[in-house]
């Protein structure tokens, strides 16, 4: 396989960074319309809110990663982009959604959680087929 088969998982790569770095620059607005200056993280609800929605992402992208990877490897780039792609549109709906109203993150979470199970699911399938080979 050539490196250009990976072009599905490293554009999803790259939208998630693209993620992180929104949820970073709504930190920092909050931040400026609040007036809290680092390194507070409380002073006003829309400020926690964007915090939450930055970090909980931050820890999840840290848990999606590798198995996207691995999927790509394993299993195969198309199938692990089109999860990792739920994901990221899952976490969009997320931040959106706890934005909004925090009661109703519950969604965006849900399907996150289920993109994460596929990929996870493909990475082990793909690697017990590699090593059982």
């Amino acid at each position: 396989m050539t490196l250009a088969a990976f072009a599905p998982p490293a554009v999803v790569t790259l939208a998630i960074a693209v993620l992180l770095f929104g949820c970073a620059l709504r930190v920092g607005r909050m931040r400026m319309r609040h007036r809290i200056d680092a390194p507070a993280t409380t002073g006003h609800p829309e400020l926690e809110i964007a915090l939450r929605v930055q970090m909980n992402t931050l820890e999840n992208a840290v848990l999606v990663l590798p198995p996207l990877w691995l999927a790509a490897a394993y299993f195969g780039p198309r199938a692990a982009a089109l999860a990792g792609a739920a994901w990221v549109a899952a976490r969009v709906w997320y931040a959106i959604a706890y934005s909004a109203d925090p009661r109703r993150r519950g969604g965006g979470f849900g399907a996150a959680l289920l993109a994460w199970v596929a990929l996870m699911a493909m990475s082990a399938w793909g690697i017990a087929g590699a090593t059982l080979a």
